[in-house]
This record gives C-alpha cells, sequence and structure tokens, in this order.
C-alpha cells in the first residue's frame, strides 16, 4: 500500500473536498496539518512516505530533503510550477513531480478587497464599530487615482481591469512588459521610477523571483506619496520587509495591504502585526473552495496517473 503524506492542511479542509476513504483500500493517507519546524523535522517526519501532495510554496522540498527521502517516488503540488521544490533534484533521483490546474481569479478578487479596506480605512472602523465608536476616519475614493502595477500579467491584467471600472488611470511597469498587452487594456506603460513616484495605489503582480527579489525597499519608498498605499498579494521577498516596517511606522508612505510575507506563517511578533496602517490576511489569495476543489481533486487524480505509470501535467 502506498504511503501519501498531504502537507500543509493547514485549515483541515482536505478531507472536505476529496473523499480519502474511498482510495483506503490502496493508499495509506497521512495529513499534516501544522508547519513543520524545520528540515530536520520534514526529514524525520517524512522518512518512510513514498508520495507528498504538497500546497504551492508551503513546505519547501529542497535538494537535502529529497536526497534524504530515500522511498519518495511522486511529489504532487499544487498550481504548475513550484520554485520551492528543487526540480533539478527530484529528476537526478527520479522523482515524478506534477500539479494541477489554478484558478487565476481569486488573487486579483483579494487584491481589490485590500485596496478598497485601505481607501476607506475599514480596519480601523470596523475595530473602532466594536469599541463603540462612530465616523474616525475620511477614506478617499478610487476615480481618478493612479493604479500603478508591478506586472502586467494573468493577474495584474485582472487587476488593471478592474481599476478602469473604478475610473482609475492605470499604469504598469516591468522588466518583460507587453506593450500589446498595455495597449488592449488602456494601460500607460511607464519606467519604474515614474510608477513609484506617480501611483497613488502600487500592487504588484510579479512572480517571486531572483529577478524582482527587493524590488521594492525603503529607496523606493522614500519616492512613493506619502499618501499612497501599496499591496502585494504576489510573494513576500519583493518588498524588503524590514523596510517596510519602517516605511509604515514613520509614515513614510499611508498604508500597505499584504498577503504574502518572507517567512510563512508569519511570525506571532512579526512587527507588521502591530502596524496601524498594515491590512494584512494570512496569504489567502488562493485559498478559495473553487481553488481546493481544483487542487486535492487533480492531486489523487496525477497520484492515480502517476501509479498507473503514465503521470499527467508533469512539472520540469
Amino acid at each position: 500500500m502506498l504511503k501519501v503524506a498531504i502537507l500543509d492542511d493547514y485549515q483541515n479542509v482536505a478531507q472536505e473536498f476529496v473523499d480519502l476513504e474511498k482510495l483506503s483500500g490502496e493508499y495509506e493517507f497521512k495529513i499534516f496539518n501544522e508547519p513543520f519546524i524545520d528540515e530536520r523535522d520534514v526529514l524525520g517526519q517524512l522518512a518512510d512516505f513514498e508520495a507528498l501532495l504538497i500546497m504551492r510554496e508551503r513546505t519547501p522540498i529542497t535538494k537535502n530533503v529529497i536526497d534524504n527521502l530515500s522511498k519518495l517516488k511522486f511529489i504532487i503540488t499544487s498550481g504548475l510550477r513550484n520554485k520551492s521544490i528543487d526540480l533539478d533534484a527530484a529528476k537526478k533521483k527520479k522523482i515524478i513531480v506534477c500539479g494541477t490546474e489554478t484558478n487565476i481569479n481569486p488573487t486579483p478578487e483579494l487584491t481589490w478587497a485590500l485596496i478598497l479596506g485601505l481607501a476607506r480605512n475599514l480596519k480601523e472602523e470596523v475595530d473602532n464599530m466594536y469599541q463603540g465608536y462612530w465616523q474616525t476616519t475620511i477614506g478617499v475614493e478610487l476615480k481618478g487615482k493612479i493604479l500603478g502595477l508591478i506586472g502586467l500579467g494573468r493577474v495584474g491584467s485582472e487587476v488593471a481591469k478592474i481599476g478602469k471600472a473604478f475610473g482609475m488611470q492605470v499604469m504598469a511597469w516591468s522588466e518583460n512588459l507587453n506593450l500589446d498587452k498595455c495597449k488592449e487594456l488602456n494601460v500607460l506603460p511607464c519606467s519604474k521610477e515614474d510608477l513609484i513616484k506617480t501611483s497613488d495605489f502600487l500592487s504588484i503582480h510579479v512572480q517571486g523571483s531572483e529577478r524582482y527579489k527587493d524590488c521594492i525597499t525603503l529607496k523606493e519608498m522614500d519616492k512613493m506619496k506619502k499618501t499612497a498605499f501599496i499591496i502585494n498579494t504576489s510573494r513576500g521577498q519583493i518588498i524588503n520587509e524590514d523596510d517596510l516596517i519602517i516605511a509604515l511606522s514613520t509614515n513614510v508612505i499611508a498604508g500597505a495591504g499584504i498577503d504574502v510575507y518572507g517567512k510563512e506563517p508569519l511570525p506571532e511578533n512579526n512587527k507588521l502585526r502591530f502596524l496601524p496602517n498594515a491590512l494584512l490576511t494570512p496569504h489567502i489569495g488562493f485559498v478559495t473552495a473553487e481553488n481546493y476543489s481544483i487542487f486535492y481533486t487533480q492531486m489523487i487524480e496525477a497520484l492515480e496517473a502517476c501509479v498507473k505509470g503514465k503521470p499527467i501535467r508533469i512539472i520540469e
């Protein structure tokens, strides 16, 4: 019987989306609901497993992990790319890595929840309602404001469309910006410097590669309007987190809406948690019932295909 570990089911919901009982005659499943303490913990707890079903970019499946899990045959991840898997190491060990499809629309939707929350001071107003206070802040309108996008790919394009619907001016920059896409969406292409200086809302939608690591530091935030907000639903390392804490603490910018972090789950003592102008969510950009249904259903589908010797949605 194949031993299968389902990792990082933080919300304990995997079994709501796939009936593991039906598969109990073929597979022995174990669900891990808590993050691992460190890599030694990973190796200790996963030593006997032949297949891992993982949520994208939660537990790192490093070269050391792959080299030391001697029984491992299959890694199935949510999504069709996962930078936390060492694919070269997996290939050398002849471990098959497969993925699933993903709905992209939840991330643009959350991006707008954060933008609207910042614009209308929802964090403070909601908290104050429970404390008995009434109308304690003054919000800003989106119409006529400048929405700056770092990245105009699948997610950035959807964010741009909604910005246009609000009557915003939309600008975009990335190192490989598609000018045809800008023209199609009526988005103004610009330099990184112009984007930073002019945006009222600066939203990040590029992949978390080395190319964009520390793309936004205190140097960039110093050039932003003091009334500007920054939103990140992409990857934590794109904004230098220490610099962001300084900028928010000293009112260099008005606020930030953040869904992704350098270390996840975000430590309880992280200073971002205590800043009144930081609107924080726990990396829920992709966390919807529709996406989870796709993830878990297709993970099992891919696992069974691997066992039959006909793997699908292979990631190389």
